[in-house]
């Protein structure tokens, strides 16, 4: 007898640490995600046997999550006779309704394509859109697939309004209320257009400039940066407006009242004589420069930074100059 006990005393031990370990135990879980519109047992405790398949909740709305209290869910499962549930001591169970997001991008794209295949407006890429509503993105059921499309669609060229209806063949969601949108279609080209503000005169770098979408019916003649850069603001430039040639001139590299350098050269001659601008001017422009001596004004060219080409006809007023404010060189 002492013998017969001192046995089942050694072996509990091992006893009660295989009914701690029972492996096919109903154990809550922690994260779920479903794919129906409600939540079964099966989705919420492991090894849940033959009640497995019993719905106890209405799962959330596509694409969302909620949570269920631990105490709730044993409160469901308790007339189907489920016991000795593991909850690992968790407080809630997080639930996820699985599903296939359809976002604002891909409803315009499908839209654009559309518009450019039966209207001929160009490439999708090149028509933006603006829709009356905001556009959320569409919450179809996960399994849904292929292709969204366009299932009907009108357009008015004069006016650029569309109506669009989309829809999904393998999405009961929208066989039943297909996705519905108005709005108005505009066919872009590419412009430059400064992206800070740009004051007059300001020389134009690469830097500065960036090419935006902008209506076809304000196209610019400036699609390029290349041809902007190294110009000069006429005028102020404001960012998100198509620059135009016209907008732009040479820079200026003297500008009126600048100490400048009057060179009069023929072969064999050189001469030089400091004077006052009269004008602003760019390379190749034509301006007056003042002779402070003898207070005549004399045309030249604009040839470099604060330099001036002397026209044939100044010679004799740098010639008359005195010798100190005068620089003549010969050349052999």
């Amino acid at each position: 007898m002492i013998r017969t006990l001192l046995r089942m005393l050694m072996l509990l031990p091992l006893l009660v640490g295989s009914a701690a370990a029972q492996p096919n135990r109903p154990t809550l879980r922690a994260n779920v995600t479903v794919n129906s519109d409600i939540v079964r047992i099966g989705d919420l405790i492991a090894n849940a046997g033959p009640v497995a398949d019993i719905p106890i909740f209405r799962a959330p709305d596509l694409g969302t999550t909620g949570a269920v209290s631990t105490e709730r869910v044993i409160e469901a499962i308790q007339s189907h006779q489920l016991i000795d549930i593991d909850t690992r001591g968790l407080a809630e169970v997080i639930v996820t309704r699985a599903s296939r997001p359809i976002d604002p991008q891909q409803i315009s794209t499908a839209i654009t394509q559309a518009l450019a295949k039966r209207y001929n407006l160009g490439e999708p890429h090149d028509i933006s859109l603006y829709f009356d509503l905001p556009v959320h993105t569409l919450q179809l059921e996960a399994e849904a697939t292929g292709d969204l499309r366009v299932s009907a669609l009108n357009y008015d060229p004069h006016t650029g309004r569309f109506d669009a209806t989309l829809d999904l063949p393998s999405s009961l969601i929208l066989q039943r209320a297909p996705a519905h949108f108005t709005g108005r279609a505009v066919e872009t080209v590419d412009a430059v257009t400064v992206d800070r503000p740009i004051e007059r005169g300001e020389v134009l770098q690469a830097s500065d400039l960036t090419v935006l979408p902008t209506p076809k019916a304000r196209a610019a003649d400036i699609a390029v940066m290349d041809t902007a850069v190294g110009q000069a603001a006429r005028h102020q430039l404001r960012p998100g407006q198509p620059i135009y040639l016209t907008d732009l001139m040479k820079p200026m590299v003297v500008h009126r009242n600048d100490t400048v350098t009057l060179v009069y050269q023929v072969p064999g001659l050189t001469l030089t004589l400091r004077g006052q601008a009269q004008d602003d001017g760019a390379l190749g422009d034509t301006i007056g420069v003042l002779n402070p001596q003898t207070k005549r004004t004399v045309q030249g060219v604009v040839s470099g930074s604060d330099q001036v080409m002397a026209s044939n006809a100044a010679v004799h007023l740098v010639e008359n100059e005195p010798t100190p404010t005068a620089a003549v060189q010969r050349q052999e």
